[in-house]
């Protein structure tokens, strides 16, 4: 195997609280043609590393053949008809779709496959107003997540009104009022703006600049919007990190005050007059609460109901019907559905397929039923509709991708390093034997209260029958218990998330499923920085890494893209005492002259949440460190971001680098079952 291509150290030094930092590779944090040229290199690298894996080559047409299917996602229920994105098995893009009935053929509203040649751009969210006249759709290109904002007018299929360069507008930021919207615009990623937010008011076909309502310039603070059917009542809710919500009802122009200055999570929806509040105020896994939003005074204050009290599991959505709540709970990581009663009283359970996750559960005004998506590890993502009268649950689509043989699914618990019991799903094709000696993937997030429930990946398939092991740790940092769970793994305590994912590996080892020689690890964005700090704290203890879209320099983050309003999960480094944790864990500080395990790092050009620099600097830094003989690779994908809004030919050449590696390295022999 050949060397990687020579690294320019040009070190800076820098004291920061008193200390002196030396980088020598400060330099790729510019996008300047010198770092272009350094990317082209490392990407020709990584070609000739993972280009003749006898395993990449032999993994293509199974992989190609995988992303060859329909998907199907979630259904937006209105009052006239039912919105769905499908996306066809030879296109590169899910087209958005609209039917009056269940049993009516779905009519095509926006084709993004048609926007471009090459796949760049896409269509990633949507919001059809109450009575499903209209929609607003975001359009992007490159997976940039910087929108244009269309709406289409469904009985025509006209373009009826354009917004262009809103930034990061999304479907939790628009809200339909009357004769428009309102919406929430940002600042552009090329500008390093995007942490500017306004709340601005647009009237359809004024061709005028939109007023503005709010200013919001700081940068832990996001405001969402959120309407009833009929467009009587608006509210804002300032989203402060992950900790806390203001909510302010938005009256003619004004902002006023509803719930304020609570240290607390609000998550409202509003229907007839009340909001509807999931909220960790008094339940660290949640309750909902009712506010009566025709009471004219608030003054910050407004006075809760209860609706369903804080109870077993963690109270993850709620959909409203005509007359019915139908809830979503997570008990263990895996979801329940229940039926109540407007007021709150219990009626029935719905009965899911398994052991799996509920997506999104949605209902609407005028309609009785309301929609779900289920997946788990061994059913790909189907949409469902539920029947709260009877708790029936009726199939409606389900992608032809479920696994051709027999898969087992167990959720084991273990011990942390300080006596925490965390639970972690173990996937295999059955009959596979605790030998000591399977090929294992573990998966990782551990941040920002995400909950890492049974998922379905189809290009996970292909491992399983080859005898892999598949394993999700349910790390601190997550949301899977509730807001204790999250807070146990922020700021100071975020080690926690580390020593949970260690302790998953070497739970793995212990139990017989595998050694440090056939187990990889692998997450992205803050997974990324989980599966970052496991490699250069525990190096030995992996024998590869597939580290994708990372944070890696928690000294540097906070200044790019996002990275200032993540100081709520992580803390500042511009603070005494948060600089002095985040530099005890912050991967690219800790990479030492020693071994490392083989790594694979992946970034995008297009990424407006993480930047680039991360994955370029640790690469950079990892293969001069590099004492062993495993390669250190970086992949900086073109015309892609973060992960929204991905063409299929680049999710298969993803998936092709991401499997070959790891075939490569655990030894795995495709199609040897």
């Amino acid at each position: 195997m050949s060397d990687p291509p020579e690294t320019l150290r040009d070190p800076v030094t820098e004291t920061l609280h008193g200390e002196e930092f030396v980088d020598p590779y400060r330099w790729l944090e510019a996008d300047s043609a010198a770092t272009e040229r350094w990317v082209s290199r490392q990407n020709e690298y990584t070609d000739g590393v993972l280009g003749d894996l006898t395993a990449r080559e032999a993994l293509e047409p199974a992989m190609e053949a995988l992303a060859e299917t329909v998907e199907y996602e979630p259904i937006t229920p209105t009052e006239t008809g039912l919105f769905q994105r499908v996306k066809a098995a030879d296109q590169d893009h899910s087209v958005l779709t609209v039917r009056e009935r269940l049993d009516d053929d779905r009519r095509t509203l926006v084709d993004p496959n048609a926007l471009s040649e090459d796949g760049s751009v896409s269509v990633d969210w949507y919001v059809p107003t109450p009575d499903g006249s209209l929609v607003a759709y975001g359009v992007a290109t490159d997976g940039d997540e910087q929108y244009d904002v269309r709406i289409l007018d469904i009985e025509t299929g006209e373009i009826v009104d354009e917004l262009p360069g809103t930034g990061r507008t999304g479907p939790h930021s628009f809200a339909w009022v009357g004769g428009g919207f309102h919406y929430v615009a940002t600042g552009s990623a090329a500008e390093g703006d995007q942490l500017e937010k306004e709340v601005r008011y647009h009237e359809l076909g004024s061709g005028e600049d939109d007023p503005v309502t709010e200013t919001v310039t700081d940068p832990m603070v996001w405001p969402g919007l959120v309407t009833d059917p009929d467009g009587e009542h608006v509210l804002v809710a300032h989203s402060e990190g992950w900790e806390r919500t203001d909510l302010y009802a938005l009256r003619e122009g004004e902002l006023d005050p509803v719930l304020t200055g609570r240290d607390a999570i609000y998550h409202p929806r509003i229907r007839d007059g009340v909001a509807y509040l999931l909220t960790t105020d008094g339940a660290p896994t949640y309750r909902l609460v009712a506010i009566d939003l025709d009471d004219a005074e608030y003054d910050g204050d407004a006075a809760l109901s209860e609706v369903l009290p804080e109870g077993e599991g963690v109270l993850e959505s709620v959909a409203i019907t005509d007359d019915r709540l139908v809830v979503r709970r997570d008990v263990d990581v895996s979801s329940s559905v229940e039926v109540y009663d407007l007021d709150g009283e219990f009626r029935r359970s719905v009965s899911l397929p398994g052991l799996g996750s509920v997506g999104s559960l949605v209902g609407s005004r005028g309609r009785s039923d309301a929609f779900l998506t289920y997946e788990s590890f061994d059913q790909p993502r189907s949409t469902y509709r539920v029947r709260p009268e009877s708790g029936g649950l009726d199939l409606l689509d389900e992608p032809e991708t479920a696994p051709e043989f027999p898969i087992t699914t167990t959720q084991e618990w273990y011990s942390a390093a300080d006596g925490t019991e965390v639970p972690m799903f173990v996937v295999h094709r059955e009959g596979v034997e605790r030998n000591g000696t399977n090929p294992t993937l573990l998966y990782g997030y551990g941040g920002f209260e995400v909950s890492l429930t049974p998922s379905f990946s189809r290009f996970r398939l292909p491992f399983l029958c080859d005898g892999g092991v598949f394993v999700v740790a349910n790390c601190r940092g997550g949301g899977e218990f509730g807001e204790g769970w999250h807070q146990a793994a922020r700021h100071g305590r975020k080690q926690a998330t580390f020593d949970d994912f260690i302790a998953a590996a070497e739970t793995l080892i212990e139990r017989g499923y595998t050694t440090a020689e056939r187990l990889a690890i692998m997450g992205g964005s803050n997974g990324g920085l989980t599966v970052g700090a496991a490699i250069t704290q525990r190096p030995e203890l992996f024998r590869a890494c597939v580290c994708a879209v990372p944070l890696l320099d928690m000294l540097r983050f906070h200044r790019f893209l996002l990275g200032e309003s993540w100081t709520s999960e992580y803390g500042s480094p511009e603070e005494p005492e948060a600089f002095e944790h985040l530099r005890a864990y912050s991967p690219y500080q800790n990479v030492e002259d020693r071994e490392y395990p083989a790594v694979l790092l992946k970034t995008a050009e297009s990424d407006t949440r993480v930047h680039p620099f991360h994955a370029r600097k640790m690469a950079a830094k990892l293969q001069h460190a590099q004492r062993g003989e495993e390669p250190i690779l970086l992949r900086t994908e073109s015309q892609t971001g973060h992960g929204v809004g991905k063409p299929v030919s680049k999710v298969i050449a993803e998936q092709l680098d991401l499997w070959g590696f790891l075939y490569d390295r655990l030894g795995v022999e495709p199609g040897g079952r």
